[in-house]
């Protein structure tokens, strides 16, 4: 058989009938009589299967007895239009090619119905299921989407370090990089471990953001992002969290945080928009089976503007609220989800935008407000998902942020550069953090984070 094959996706979509086209993928079902075959066949371009029309007589019988559910076959025929109901085309087989065989009593995705559960114990074969087809999909459509939002908008794409020496975020649950022997690590005068004679010389670890090294970028080329996997080694198993997952880091010279907020917004709706244009037929499986309000959400989003409130008067509306909560409300802590389920689905009725944090709830790098109390933080809070983006106007007074550090105890020396930036050409920048994951939740309306990326890695769990 010929080497050109024709995704499904486009024979779908084709209207040249009555010619000769080649296809390869894998068998989702066979059926038919005893004339006839009918054999739905995906190669993964596209939710849709495409029919393949096979008459009996014309193929070796042991042939056809080997075409089984999950099975690679390659075929050529006639594209044809077709008489039966759901779809517009089909072929005409008129050669086939049987690649690999699929034990039916030992292939696992035989039958459907199948738990999510049970298929991220099947990593390595849920990609051939429509849910994780239309997922995948999807990943790669929002991944496109970023790069080409971003490079249309005059942001270079920036490559920042997977180890680093420092802890972006101060959280310091991080894994460790190392190559000393576990069992017998070199020592020092105070019985410590010796990392002078670790690789790099010192403690590294895996970053948990590429943020500060992307801020280096901004003030330079003025606007730049990143996206790429970061690490967090916390020791949860909820739906919500991931030990491995991507992030998007854009930052921005010459931005204050209501440029910030304006970004965020055009940013986040334009993905959603590329989500309904290009993957619609996705989209509309997920909706059917997963979540009946997915596309209704998606929509809300694109069609409303972003409310933006500050802090304060988000505490001020929960607390006048007619609503008993599970965590109190009170001027300095920080919001939970059944707050922000409530202000944007509930009080707003859109997404929301929520600035000027306490300064003691958010991040050392953020930009102090001149009340002394509060920071220009942002955090946009989208229906179901919550909290979607947290970014936040960069501090770029030297001594402010220096103060800052030394409040909280962090360690100077593994943050010289990073005050240093303050002390050269300093501007004022922002940025914000998106969660590749989170976004993807909200994308496909899936509940669970670890069926949104193709191998999830959580405590217990690095088996793919």
């Amino acid at each position: 058989m010929e080497r050109t094959n024709t995704p499904i996706r486009k024979l779908l979509n084709s209207e040249k009938l009555n010619k000769e086209v080649i296809v390869k993928g894998w068998v989702r079902t066979k059926r038919g009589k005893k004339n006839v075959n009918f054999i739905a066949l995906n190669d993964g371009s596209t939710i849709h299967n495409i029919q393949i029309v096979v008459e009996v007589d014309k193929f070796d019988p042991e042939l056809l007895k080997a075409i089984n559910t999950g099975a690679s076959i390659g075929v050529k025929g006639k594209l044809v239009e077709s008489k039966g109901k759901d779809q517009n085309v089909e072929i005409l087989a008129q050669e086939i090619t049987l690649y690999g065989e699929a034990n039916p009593e030992e292939y696992p995705l035989q039958k459907k119905g199948h738990s999510l559960e049970f298929l991220r114990e099947i990593a390595h074969l849920r990609f051939r299921t429509n849910t994780f087809g239309a997922v995948t999909r999807l990943r790669h459509a929002m991944s496109f989407a970023i790069h080409k939002y971003f490079n249309d908008n005059d942001f270079y794409y920036l490559h920042t370090p997977i180890i680093t020496g420092s802890d972006a975020e101060g959280a310091g649950e991080m894994f460790r990089v190392t190559t000393l022997d576990l069992n017998n690590p070199p020592k020092n005068g105070d019985n410590h471990v010796d990392y002078s004679q670790d690789f790099f010389g010192k403690e590294t670890n895996l970053t948990v953001s590429g943020q500060l090294e992307a801020e280096l970028g901004a003030l330079a080329l003025s606007k730049v992002y990143t996206f790429g996997p970061t690490f967090r080694a916390e020791n949860s198993n909820t739906p919500r969290h991931l030990a491995e997952f991507w992030m998007i880091e854009p930052e921005m010279a010459f931005y204050d945080n209501e440029d910030n907020m304006d970004l965020t917004e055009d940013f986040t709706r334009y993905l959603v928009e590329y989500a309904l244009e290009h993957n619609y037929d996705d989209l509309e499986f997920l909706n059917k089976m997963y979540d009946n309000e997915l596309i209704d959400r998606l929509k809300f989003v694109k069609d409303n503007t972003y409310e933006r409130i500050t802090y304060s008067e988000a505490i001020d509306i929960l607390e006048k609220a007619e609503q008993r909560w599970e965590f109190p409300v009170e001027w300095g802590v920080d919001l939970q989800a059944e707050h922000e389920k409530y202000l944007v689905e509930k009080h707003f009725k859109r997404p929301v935008m929520v600035v000027d944090y306490p300064k003691d709830i958010k991040a050392f790098y953020m930009k102090q407000n001149d009340d002394g109390k509060t920071v220009r933080a942002l955090d946009l809070l989208f229906p179901k998902i919550g909290e979607v983006v947290g970014g936040s106007q960069r501090e770029e007074e030297y001594d402010k942020l220096y103060t800052r550090i030394k409040e909280l105890n962090l360690p100077e020396n593994d943050l010289w550069w990073y005050l240093e930036t303050r002390k050269y050409g300093t501007v004022p920048h922002s940025g914000f953090g998106l969660g590749f994951e989170r976004l993807m939740l909200f994308i496909t309306g899936m509940y669970n984070i670890r069926d949104v990326i193709p191998f999830p890695r959580t405590p217990k769990n690095a088996e793919f």
